[in-house]
């Protein structure tokens, strides 16, 4: 079998929280003015690219990521694909975390009263088979720590082995197959974005 699908994924542009470098998950905050040329760059580039499903994170920042591409009409939402549920450290930077926690890493330590990173990896395979039970390529608008751990399930690696993968705001990412195998075709590109 010669699987040609691909998972097109967006991650959603930038917020004054990404910027800072504050952990975002469950908290609504909007793009700032960047995240919102940056959503529009995406669209350029896809230039109408039709996909057979189109799924969204239902947090704001990645539903105007996918409006501001273009692809909102015929959108889904997904709970599925709302970022990492950060329990008591929402809000909150790595730096200020290690004051308390020397050397702490997420994807190690964990979140007090927040999901685990596999709790997160059940979320992204979920995805994935919804994915793969379209009829043709799909397009996932959502935020970085699921886009990754989604990247390490469908490469059949634990859920934490997202730590591996770096992905920055507004950046187009390609999941397909070679042969009858997983693969990444493309990465974190950001191209589009030097005319932002």
């Amino acid at each position: 079998m010669d699987d040609h699908r691909e998972l097109w994924l967006f991650r959603h542009g930038e917020t004054e929280w990404s910027k800072s470098g504050q952990h975002t998950g469950r908290t609504d905050i909007p793009l700032d003015k960047a995240g919102e040329a940056r959503a529009r760059a995406i669209g350029r580039r896809l230039k109408g690219r039709p996909f057979s499903l189109v799924l969204s994170s239902p947090l704001i920042r990645s539903v105007e990521t996918c409006r501001l591409a273009g692809y909102a009409d015929g959108a889904e939402l997904d709970d599925d694909l709302m970022e990492w549920d950060y329990g008591n450290y929402e809000g909150r930077k790595t730096a200020d975390i290690r004051k308390e926690r020397p050397g702490w890493l997420i994807w190690k330590g964990g979140v007090p009263s927040g999901e685990t990173v596999d709790q997160v990896g059940e979320r992204a395979g979920r995805v994935i088979e919804r994915a793969l039970a379209a009829d043709g390529d799909v397009a996932l608008f959502a935020h970085a720590h699921i886009l990754r751990i989604l990247t390490a399930c469908w490469l059949g690696l634990p859920a934490v082995n997202g730590q591996f993968f770096a992905l920055g705001t507004a950046t187009v990412s390609v999941l397909g197959f070679e042969h009858d195998y997983r693969v990444i075709v493309r990465w974190n590109q950001n191209s589009h974005l030097v005319e932002v």
